[in-house]
């Protein structure tokens, strides 16, 4: 089954909240990020919830793009393609300082190596492990509720 609009948003919302959290609590001490370690996880469990928030427009947008599609649906390879427009519009606004409730701005390649990291953990999760606990999450659209 191909999964459904609601369930690509509850999935991605899903998985960036337990496996984005998780990765970002593991690797946040070793960014090359100056400042005290709570100002660090502040700045990238920020950049962590833009990407959620932001990500239910970009789901809206691939949306309409795949109704484009004969088969309505992405190959697996444009899923894992699709970090290059959001990196680069999170990172935009991350790097420049302007993400609500950052404190002051975060270098580009810290940035990179965060978003990169939590992109292929949370892609690699949701086309291999996540399909074990979930049996049935693709027979019902990719919804989780």
């Amino acid at each position: 089954m191909v999964p459904t609009l609601y369930g690509r948003i509850q999935t991605r919302v899903f998985l960036l909240a337990l496996i984005g959290s998780i990765v970002t609590l593991a690797i946040t001490p070793f960014l090359p990020v100056d400042g005290p370690l709570g100002d660090r996880y502040q700045a990238t469990f920020v950049v962590l919830a833009s990407v959620a928030v932001l990500g239910i427009g970009w789901e809206l947008i691939y949306h309409l793009l795949m109704q484009l599609r004969w088969e309505k649906d992405w190959p697996t390879l444009f899923g894992l393609l699709t970090l290059v427009p959001e990196g680069v519009l999170v990172g935009a606004l991350a790097v420049a300082g302007t993400l609500p409730y950052l404190p002051g701005s975060v270098p580009a390649w810290a940035f990179a190596l965060h978003f990169t990291t939590v992109w292929v953990a949370v892609w690699v999760f949701a086309n291999g492990p996540m399909r074990a606990p979930f049996i049935r999450w693709r027979f019902r659209g990719g919804r989780l509720v």
